[in-house]
């Protein structure tokens, strides 16, 4: 069964308050069509996972833009004043998590792990009302993984299969959400035939993607 979908096919299967994983680092590595598409058909009340919200225009700053999202897990909104706008006046929800944190949650949700500890946050607001664990004389906090519904993925390339490589840092997020959603949703820039992409260049195996966008299905 072929994987390639139109990106209005792929939006089509989102269902409003779904929980969003989007890679990308200041929106590189975000996959913008289907940001695109989200905004164009509505989808309201999402969770967002990310690193960031980019900036206002741009990634996934579109989505608050367009007061899609409901509640958001980032390492920071600094870039992004529309964000600390809605926030402020209450209108989103905002959780803010260290970014090495934030990886290794997703990573933990990715791989079944039951949490992570760290030393990161221990007597700050990140910390509060947390639990933690004393190992060998030293405090940890104890992170709960991090999954979603749906993770949004952009890559270099993809073959016919699904196999993704990425470019250099738009790599970020991208793998380990992977591993945590439980449907995977890529936008490649190009899809080559399935074998042009050598097993080692390969960043996100076929078997965990379920659906792949080409360039031709692009709107307009």
């Amino acid at each position: 069964m072929s994987k390639i979908v139109s990106v209005e096919e792929a939006v089509a299967l989102i269902p409003e308050d779904a929980v969003l994983m989007i890679g990308g680092f200041m929106g590189v590595g975000t996959p913008s069509r289907l940001m695109d598409e989200i905004v164009r058909q509505r989808k309201c009340g999402l969770t967002v996972i990310a690193n960031d919200t980019a900036r206002p225009g741009q990634g996934i700053g579109k989505l608050v833009d367009a007061r899609l999202v409901r509640r958001i897990v980032v390492s920071h909104i600094g870039t992004n004043p529309e964000t600390q706008r809605q926030m402020i006046a209450g209108e989103l929800e905002v959780d803010l998590v260290p970014q090495g944190t934030l990886a290794e949650r997703v990573r933990a949700g990715g791989h079944g792990l039951g949490g992570i500890l760290t030393a990161v946050g221990i007597g700050t607001v990140v910390g509060k009302d947390k639990r933690t664990l004393t190992v060998d004389g030293d405090t940890f906090l104890l992170e709960l993984p991090l999954k979603a519904d749906f993770a949004l993925l952009n890559a270099k390339r993809a073959d016919y299969r699904g196999n993704l490589q990425y470019a250099l840092t738009a790599r970020n997020f991208n793998p380990l959400m992977a591993m945590a959603a439980a449907t995977v949703i890529a936008e490649a820039e190009d899809v080559v035939p399935t074998g042009a992409i050598t097993p080692d260049s390969v960043d996100t195996p076929h078997v965990l993607v379920d659906w792949l966008i080409n360039k031709e299905y692009c709107n307009g």
